[in-house]
């Protein structure tokens, strides 16, 4: 359901609202105002069970929202949350960087994937975060994450590109 008092790309819950911005990151807005920009929603189950139990997890990590089933929202916050989770399922891994336009941002980055080439613009230092010791995932400004599993693994010349934004 949309608000009239919300733009088009607003979208309203019962407990909770949920706006595109213009960056193409999810603001949540909960039932009493708080707002969280750049939430992420993430499936509890994946494989077995991708329309239940999804959380609306922060970008520090802490979960705003859990979402029991995804078909009980109201249509327009289930057709935005599955666009993004759309976005989410398909995470390229950077095999190799092989250039960087700029080492201040936003920059342009040409790597090698594991599903081919290709380039990206890297907004803000932000867009990488550290997913344990050695893992990161990069969000590209087109809303693609990528993801680097291992940054040992990666050949010394793309460590040390990469480590100029870490």
């Amino acid at each position: 359901m949309t608000n009239s008092n919300f733009d088009s790309d607003s979208t309203v819950s019962p407990v909770f609202r949920l706006e595109r911005q213009a960056s193409g990151r999810l603001l949540f807005i909960g039932a009493n105002g708080e707002q969280h920009d750049g939430v992420v929603p993430v499936r509890a189950f994946p494989v077995a069970a991708p329309d239940e139990g999804i959380s609306l997890v922060s970008t520090e990590g802490h979960e705003v929202a859990w979402i029991e089933q995804l078909q009980a929202l109201p249509p327009a916050v289930r057709v935005l949350l599955q666009e993004e989770l759309a976005l989410r399922d398909f995470v390229p891994e950077i095999k190799q960087l092989k250039s960087v336009s700029t080492f201040g941002t936003p920059s342009v980055w040409t790597v090698k994937t594991d599903r081919g080439d290709t380039s990206f613009v890297l907004k803000g230092e932000e867009d990488i975060r550290r997913l344990g010791r050695n893992a990161l995932l990069i969000a590209g400004s087109q809303g693609v994450q990528y993801s680097v599993p291992d940054m040992a693994a990666l050949d010394r010349a793309s460590r040390r590109l990469l480590e100029r934004f870490l």
